[in-house]
């Protein structure tokens, strides 16, 4: 009789089999996403589908068309395939016309979307915060197994831990089957603001007044900042948010301007009349207080077109490192991506959906194939000498790289000032 170890390798060995077998005798490919707000299915023969949840109208539309193009261009490095298992790939859309930006009815509407296709393995997304809470509770608890959401843009700080600003449940009401299901490979919000209070100091900041536009992300992004600069020992002169729907911002300019504040942070979305505040800010505060905004005012080019010259030399922090100081497998994406991008190099977000994939593609590879196995084994991935660097996860699902890049608006334009990696000490996470 064979040993049992033996036998233990050989009966292994047969389920593999098998399983190839079964995957080869299904039908061919996977069943599409019939949501309008998702498009054709790309490699129609893959028989697990992953899914992106990105919003494809309002001032991100340009970034997160480039981010389907990456997440599709990595996925067809791999053969469109992830170890045994071959892959199908559809871009969904959760944003609308009429809000020019992400919508909770969308975001609710789509996860409930893959939810019910047991075909669909995994999701990268979402790009907003907010987003990512609507989705994640839904596709938490998916029948047939949790599905697997990557993000390569998410900050807010609760999504994945506690810390400043976070409600009383986060983020344990993203989880409610009890199992985490969720990864990003951009550093939290608490992360980033703590690299915008180093960078208020290194400016000469003496004083600080924070604003926030009173969604998740804003709020989050400046609590946390707020608590980091008076770890520093910087004044903080005011906290308050801005109404986003408001025609002018001039009487919060003038009680910002009474505080003689040598600085303002803003914590917010661009989208969320964000050109405006800053366009009244500048007007009424001067040219020698300094902006300092989240990377929620991006892609700059929306801050620089509505601003117009009150943008000049705002300083806009984007979590991850930028194209030049990528490592050499970053660099060989930049080089072989930009070959079907029209010669263009990618932003810093298409770098991160492309190393949001490979971890997807990674996870599903060690799986055995279920998206329920491919969710479980999603915070054991380990990313060695890949897009990013190398780097992990902890087991709240937040990436071990935290570099921040800080942009200053020049001529319209954002042009790179400086990298900062916060001390650990100032990151308070929990």
């Amino acid at each position: 009789m064979a040993p049992l170890a033996t036998r233990a390798l050989a009966a292994a060995a047969l389920a593999a089999l098998l399983a190839v077998a079964a995957e080869a005798a299904a039908p061919p490919g996977a069943r599409p996403l019939g949501r309008s707000s998702c498009g054709p299915i790309q490699n129609a023969a893959g028989k697990r589908l992953i899914a992106s949840d990105l919003p494809l109208q309002g001032v991100a539309r340009a970034p997160a068309l480039e981010m389907s193009k990456a997440i599709a261009f990595v996925l067809d490095q791999h053969d469109w395939r992830a170890g045994r298992y071959t892959l199908a790939y559809q871009s969904c859309d959760d944003s609308t016309g009429a809000a020019q930006m992400w919508d909770a009815r969308k975001c609710a509407g789509n996860a409930r979307a893959y939810a019910r296709n047991r075909d669909v393995v995994g999701v990268i997304g979402t790009f907003n915060s907010g987003c990512a809470e609507v989705e994640l509770p839904i596709l938490n608890q998916a029948p047939h197994g949790a599905v697997a959401l990557v993000s390569p843009a998410n900050t807010s700080i609760g999504l994945t831990h506690r810390g400043a600003g976070t409600e009383p449940d986060e983020p344990r009401r993203y989880y409610p089957s009890g199992k985490r299901n969720y990864a990003r490979v951009i550093a939290p919000d608490d992360a980033q603001a703590a690299a915008d209070a180093v960078l208020a100091r290194q400016l000469g900041v003496k004083s600080v007044f924070v604003l926030h536009d009173g969604g998740a992300y804003g709020l989050g992004v400046a609590t946390s900042f707020r608590d980091a600069a008076a770890r520093l020992g910087l004044t903080v002169a005011g906290f308050q948010g801005w109404d986003p729907s408001a025609s002018s911002y001039d009487v919060l300019a003038r009680g910002i301007k009474a505080t003689q504040a040598q600085g303002v942070f803003l914590g917010g979305l661009v989208c969320a009349n964000g050109s405006k505040l800053v366009k009244d800010l500048r007007a009424r505060v001067g040219a020698s207080v300094r902006i300092i905004a989240a990377d929620g005012f991006t892609p700059i080019s929306a801050l620089a077109a509505g601003a117009g010259s009150a943008a000049e030399d705002v300083m806009v922090s984007v979590a991850g490192r930028p194209n030049d100081k990528l490592p050499p497998a970053g660099r060989r994406f930049l080089a072989a991506f930009a070959k079907v991008n029209g010669g263009k190099a990618p932003g810093p977000f298409s770098v991160h959906a492309a190393q949001a994939t490979e971890v997807l593609v990674q996870a599903l590879a060690a799986s055995d194939g279920t998206r329920g196995d491919v969710a479980a084994r999603l915070l054991g991935v380990k990313i060695r000498n890949g897009i990013l660097g190398t780097f992990g996860f902890d087991r709240n699902g937040d990436a071990t790289a935290s570099a921040v890049t800080i942009y200053r608006i020049r001529d319209g334009k954002g042009w790179q000032d400086t990298v900062i990696v916060p001390p650990a000490a100032l990151v308070k996470s929990g």
